[in-house]
This record gives C-alpha cells, structure tokens and sequence, in this order.
C-alpha cells in the first residue's frame, strides 16, 4: 500500500451561470484590489469585461504572457502588480492564465526569481488569495498548487508548487468554455486525457488518485469527441470541463509520467502545441510501459488512444511535426531532466526517452 497525505484546498463550484457568485466569493474572501490574469484572447471574447463587472471591485488586468508562460513573463507580471497594493488574484482563462496567476503570486509576495521557485514547498512568505475561473477544458491546473513555467535560457519547464500556491476557489462555469476555438478543444481535451491514463500508473499514484483517474477517463473519453464535433453541446463541454479538473487533482495527488518527460522538450525547442506534442508520444509510452491496468480503460489503449489523435485532427508523427530526427538525442537528454519522469511505472532515462521518440518519428 502507498502511504500518501490529501489535502482538499480548494473549494470548487459548478454549474452553468456560476461565474455570477464570483462577486460575493470574492467579498468573502476578502478582495478589493485584484489582480486579474487573462490572454489576450479571452479580452476579445468578451470574457475579461464580462468579470471584471462581475467582480464589483478595484481590478487590474495582466495579459503580458503567452500559452507557455515563461519566468520573463512572470517577472513582468509581478512588476506590473508591484505598484497596485495588490491583494488577490484571479486566474481566468486555460492553464497558461493560471500557471502565470500563481507565478506572479510568488513573485509579488515572496521576491526573487522564479527558478527560486523550482521544487516544492519554497514560499518563504503567505502568498495572496487565488480564484481560478477555467474558460478551457484541458490542463486542470486550476486544482493543483503547482505552475509549470518555463525557464528561456534553459529550456526547461520549471515546476513551481507550494501549498499555498492552490486557489481558494475554483468557478467551473461550462458556459464559458463554449467559446473554445475547436483547435483548443482539440489539444486542451487531448492533455486532459492524457492527464486521466498517465496518473493512473504513476508510481506515486495512491487510492485518493486512482478514483479521480478513473472518474476523469470516463467523463473525458465519453465526451472528447463529442464536444469537437458538437461545439454546442453543452452536456459534452460540461463533462469535458469536470473531467479536465478531476484529472487535475489526480496530477495533484498522484504525479505525472514519461508521456509528459518527452513532450516538454518539443514545446520548449520547437514552440510545438503541448497537446500536440502529448498526442505524439502519448500512445507510444502506453505501449512502451505496457502494463495491464490499461486495458481497464480500454482493450487496445495506444490504438484507441490514436484514434482519439486522428478525430482531433491532431499529428501523428514528429516528422510532421517538423522535428529534426538529427536532434532527438539532444530532445532525449532535454527529456530525461524533467520531473515527471521520475514518476513513471518503467524506469525512465535518457535511452529511454530517444527509443520512444524513435518510435514517434
């Protein structure tokens, strides 16, 4: 049996039309001066505004980061805060708005850089009060206490988590999620799945995770390819959205593996999608790890796993990709120093990592 701690840090809220308790979560939780994170593309949608009026408080709005959020972007976030007598902050939008809402609450509240950051448990002071309102249906980031975020120099994706870093409260408002552009759809609901199979072996995986792995498979494999090919469908993107934050809480709980490892470093390099890069190499490491439990998900998990790739229109092989097949050694050296590899059932290395992009190419 693995001995593992749960936490419940985060108060979650769903239903469509939710968003409008936003205002009276905020009061409760004492806001007045907010930091609102959000791209630029959901300022276009309608969204920002829509909230900030919902929200009936002082509110500053940061759009200053891209969909892999990087510790330059992060700096100037906090910079941007700095100034504003800041005491809370508001994560609208994919995971990039919320990894960079919880970046920018380290920063503004502890100090120095983010690679500070790096590891667990390194706030040196209590960090500001988080809402995570998810308008995707993928990452889940809104039920972890960790940011992923890019380090530009070294082209690794940092993961920067504290206790403190997890939101109060989580708003899952599937009415906001209807605005996905079908590509988002498409890559954002592809990791969602990929979060639900990887979790389920990890070898921190634990009683708490695997309920939560299994609950988000069969919401998200039941709803994926619904919720592209019927935009409207508000039961599939509701699903979609429940399933994305439940294998969210199963990263939280029960860790991350190789599939993970080896699509960093194609985002990092080439700027590849990482549900992209997810769907090249998801199917391979399934394969490769080969255990049995898959074939509690589904008969043939990697060809089902494929065929989900193809109905999202998603690529197939790195060569399509663009990825230089002179440099997937230098990928598979990239891919070895991330830390969800260590957490993989099979035993995961460098040589590892280069068969299994071979195997992608």
């Amino acid at each position: 049996m693995i001995p593992f701690q749960f936490n419940a840090r985060t108060t979650v809220l769903f239903g469509t039309g939710k968003r409008s308790q936003i205002g009276a979560i905020a009061r409760t939780l004492g806001f007045r001066r907010t930091l609102l994170v959000a791209d630029q593309g959901l300022v276009q949608a309608g969204h920002v505004a829509a909230i900030t009026d919902l929200l009936g408080i002082e509110v500053h709005t940061f759009h200053g980061f891209s969909a892999n959020p990087d510790s330059w972007q992060a700096e100037a976030g906090r910079a941007f805060a700095a100034p504003l007598s800041i005491d809370s902050i508001v994560g609208l939008g994919g995971g990039s708005s919320m990894d960079c809402a919880k970046a920018i609450n380290f920063l503004l509240s502890c100090g120095g850089r983010m690679q500070d950051y790096h590891g667990y448990g390194k706030a040196t002071a209590p960090l500001l009060p988080m809402i995570a309102i998810p308008t995707t249906t993928g990452t889940g980031s809104e039920a972890q206490s960790i940011a992923l975020i890019s380090d530009p120099e070294t082209h690794v994706k940092m993961a920067c988590g504290d206790p403190q870093a997890a939101f109060k409260v989580a708003i899952l408002d599937p009415e906001l999620a209807l605005s996905q552009p079908r590509r988002v759809r498409a890559t954002a609901g592809y990791d969602a799945l990929s979060h639900a199979v990887e979790t389920l072996v990890t070898t921190k995986r634990n009683a708490i995770s695997d309920c939560y792995s299994r609950q988000a498979w069969h919401l998200l494999a039941g709803s994926f390819a619904r919720s592209i090919t019927h935009p409207e469908d508000i039961e599939a993107i509701a699903n979609m959205q429940i399933g994305a934050y439940l294998a969210g809480a199963a990263i939280e709980n029960g860790m991350l593996g190789a599939a993970h490892a080896t699509a960093n470093p194609l985002t990092a390099r080439y700027g590849t999608v990482h549900g992209d890069a997810i769907a090249l190499m998801l199917p391979h490491v399934v394969r490769w790890n080969g255990l049995p439990i898959y074939a509690e998900l589904h008969q043939d998990l990697p060809a089902y796993l494929t065929l989900l790739a193809e109905t999202a229109s998603l690529p197939a092989t790195l060569r399509q990709a663009g990825v230089e097949q002179s440099l997937l050694t230098e990928l598979a050296e990239d891919a070895s120093n991330q830390w969800t590899g260590r957490f993989n059932p099979k035993p995961f290395d460098a040589a590892a990592a280069l068969e299994l992009y071979q195997r992608a190419y």
